[in-house]
């Protein structure tokens, strides 16, 4: 009998938080976020975005993903030592996003600010799903995460997101997929691995509302789409720039 009451109330806090995510936030301030693959110009956009809205005189915060002072020293050397299994790696991150979430993300909402994150959730519903973890229970670990207003989704294709990689640096570990030991070529495991990342974000557009934006447009015609869908955010908000 105890162990039925328990599982009803586990239900429940599972139900209770996974609307979380579906629901309007009601917090006096604007939460927009970027995803995409590496190499999609998305970090570009949002620190141009973010000079933009300063100098229209408004209040921003910018936080980006695995950044806590909490968590992330710990996650780097796990990282460097390849101590981290697929659900290692989620559990750790949900820890960072959790406290960020706390410390930075919604008293940042409360107080009327423009939050803009360089990643948000569905970056570990695409990554960690990637690496093979269940989709409903990553899903549920970040389930008490706020919805953002805007979420765009620069997309790009995995080809072109090496290329641009490649630039300036080659492939990292855990970039690549190489934990999976999908191929013993980290080029091509980066391909691989990040094709299946691409996927996920294909199949949350409907799901989370994701605004997607073709990432192989000019710098200047991806910022006025984007300070667009801002606006409109904005508008609603009752914000005027």
């Amino acid at each position: 009998m105890l162990s039925f009451f328990k599982e009803k109330e586990e239900k429940l806090f599972i139900m209770k938080y996974k609307s979380r995510l579906n629901q309007p936030h009601n917090l006096p301030g604007v939460l927009v976020c970027v995803e995409g693959i590496d190499g999609s110009g998305k970090s570009t956009q949002l620190a141009i975005l973010r000079d933009w809205l300063k100098s229209r005189k408004q209040d921003v915060i910018f936080t980006e993903w695995n950044s806590s002072d909490l968590i992330s020293q710990t996650t780097k050397i796990a990282k460097k030592k390849n101590l981290l299994s697929p659900r290692t790696f989620s559990l750790l991150h949900a820890v960072d996003f959790a406290d960020r979430l706390e410390q930075v993300i919604i008293p940042a909402l409360k107080a009327g600010f423009i939050v803009l994150a360089d990643r948000y959730v569905y970056t570990a519903f695409a990554r960690d799903v990637a690496r093979g973890v269940d989709r409903d229970w990553v899903r549920k670990v970040y389930g008490f995460a706020v919805k953002p207003d805007l979420t765009l989704y620069f997309r790009v294709s995995e080809d072109v997101s090496l290329e641009r990689i490649c630039s300036n640096r080659s492939p990292k570990f855990y970039e690549a997929g190489m934990d999976l030991k999908i191929s013993n070529d980290p080029y091509e495991s980066y391909k691989i691995f990040q094709k299946r990342v691409n996927d996920e974000y294909k199949k949350m557009i409907d799901e989370y509302g994701l605004v997607e934006i073709d990432a192989n447009e000019s710098i200047h015609k991806k910022q006025v789409f984007f300070r667009e869908e801002v606006q409109k955010i904005l508008t609603k908000k009752g914000i005027n720039l």
